[in-house]
């Protein structure tokens, strides 16, 4: 059983998650690779309200993606952004990236060998990775301006849409897990963590949502 109390400690740990940002024109959109399409839907969405004039799609497979998206989460992302109408000269591909450190520098080198120049960056993931990719981004890509983006909808909408509550509060444990000991490894910037929601998270480890954390000495992002 899933109490009231876990709901809103999971709902106040999802709200953190998210960045809050308003996406505005930019330089190129970057969309994370993962098992959600919603990441490319999104992508298209932005590109069609001249948000950007080039979308990047970045990601191999996981063992969670690789019966679904066996081509690879960019190349599955890029042909879907083909089958809602954009043209393939504003979509570029990066397939080797498995995590994502990976999916932001990868990104980066593939922008700077076509000669693109990049001022900002609209980051497009999943909606509880939000704040995790933007710590990344701005660790690694310092010098550009990162807005992050997601498809807009709440905790609900996602547990209905992926069918799983006690895998969706796990995820966001472990993301947030993953917040606050990274930085120390170098591998994003450090992110402020509200009283309250280390509270929730502890009361959701203390309750059992513990399948997505890691030892603290994990060794890639």
């Amino acid at each position: 059983m899933i109490s009231t109390q876990d709901w809103a400690d999971a709902r106040r740990v999802w709200d953190y998650h998210q960045m809050g940002h308003s996406p505005r024109p930019c330089s190129v959109a970057i969309g994370l690779g993962s098992h959600d399409l919603g990441v490319a839907d999104t992508a298209v969405d932005l590109y069609k309200r001249g948000m950007v004039p080039l979308l990047v799609f970045t990601g191999a497979t996981s063992p969670t993606t690789r019966e679904r998206m066996p081509r690879g989460e960019a190349v599955h992302y890029q042909e879907r952004a083909l089958e809602l109408g954009v043209p393939s000269t504003a979509v570029l591909v990066e397939p080797r990236a498995r995590n994502t450190g990976e999916n932001i520098r990868f990104s980066r080198e593939l922008l700077e060998e076509a000669g693109i120049e990049v001022s900002s960056v609209l980051l497009i993931s999943k909606p509880y990775e939000e704040r995790r990719a933007y710590a990344t981004a701005r660790k690694l890509w310092p010098e550009v301006e990162v807005i992050s983006a997601s498809t807009p909808m709440t905790l609900d909408e996602y547990v209905d849409s992926i069918g799983d509550a006690r895998l969706v509060i796990d995820m966001l444990v472990g993301a947030l897990q993953r917040l606050m000991i990274y930085p120390e490894q170098g591998f994003m910037i450090s992110q402020p963590v509200p009283a309250d929601v280390f509270e929730a998270y502890e009361r959701l480890c203390q309750a059992g949502f513990t399948s997505r954390l890691m030892t603290t000495n994990a060794p890639s992002a």
